[in-house]
């Protein structure tokens, strides 16, 4: 694929350079694991720093009551929390998003590069069906193993300070009395949507990250060995996967808040309760902060895992 030289640094088959090194999961075997994970942790670090005040913001709009909301937007919600618990507010819950991000690329890109190479032909290209197709699978693997703990974690805090309950006094504490309480299951509440939407995501933004980049760059190799212009079709690609997965997201946060056991039977009851009760257009609601969130996220991505795999 034309991709393949997105980073000529790569020794990577052509079709499968391009993901595989801009992710740093490069088939040198010098390389290793723990290379990518420190690449991974790195990057993860860095994303969540940045973009975790948006969802915050997004978490909190999904959150409130459309019959008796808190917030008339996105601005209104981050100056009333920053009024009322200070700028450090906006990262209530921050810790187990920003410590699990390098567990979550992880199992995403293992996921990835393990369907990818099922699915390679003799010449080392993929199709882009069947890059979709990986994609999902990597989207599987993180929602398993590391996104839905993480965020449960996250929406079970965040939802606590709006509540005004103080029930944690921050993300460790709401992990220990999680497990004590409700057991390993609890944190995986919302589990079904979180499977949804994170393979919905990766299905989208492999293949789309791809096609934009080489509708932006053609045969340009300078432009597709540039980090911006991958870190830009990253930010596309993820804006496209959030207007495809915002229902499953909503109900995924629905389904994590601290009421609802009490509120949902399970993830059908929680989607046809929120299409009665508050009609369809609330599976939108954070919209555009996720979609800043996101765009940021995937952007961040494809443009700090390049520069990594250069120098590191």
């Amino acid at each position: 694929g034309r991709l393949s030289s997105a980073f000529p640094w790569s020794p990577l088959p052509p079709g499968c350079s391009g993901h595989f090194r801009a992710m740093g999961l490069k088939s040198d075997p010098n390389e290793g694991p723990l290379r990518t994970f420190i690449k991974g942790f790195l990057t993860g670090f860095i994303e969540a720093i940045v973009c975790y005040p948006t969802e915050f913001v997004k978490t909190q709009l999904q959150l409130q009551s459309k019959s008796n909301p808190e917030f008339k937007g996105i601005m209104d919600c981050a100056k009333k929390t920053v009024a009322a618990n200070g700028f450090m507010g906006l990262y209530r819950g921050a810790a187990p998003l920003i410590i699990g991000s390098s567990g979550k690329q992880a199992a995403r890109w293992t996921g990835y590069k393990t369907m990818s190479a099922h699915l390679t032909d003799d010449k080392g290209n993929l199709t882009m069906i069947n890059r979709s197709f990986a994609g999902a699978c990597g989207g599987f693997t993180e929602a398993v193993f590391a996104v839905t703990p993480i965020e449960t974690l996250k929406t079970r805090v965040t939802d606590d300070m709006r509540r005004g309950t103080k029930n944690y006094t921050g993300s460790l504490d709401a992990f220990m009395k999680i497990l004590k309480n409700e057991g390993p299951s609890g944190l995986y509440r919302g589990v079904v949507p979180t499977i949804a939407k994170q393979s919905t995501n990766q299905a989208i933004r492999f293949p789309t990250q791809f096609y934009f980049m080489q509708l932006a760059c053609g045969d340009d190799k300078e432009k597709m060995a540039n980090p911006i212009y991958n870190g830009l079709a990253g930010a596309v690609a993820g804006g496209v996967s959030v207007l495809a997965t915002m229902p499953q997201d909503t109900i995924k946060t629905r389904m994590q808040g601290e009421q609802a056991k009490e509120l949902y039977k399970g993830t059908m009851d929680c989607a046809m309760q929120i299409m009665k009760n508050e009609g369809p257009m609330f599976f939108y609601a954070g919209t555009w902060p996720r979609m800043i969130r996101v765009s940021l996220d995937v952007g961040i991505t494809f443009l700090i895992f390049p520069l990594l795999s250069k120098y590191m």
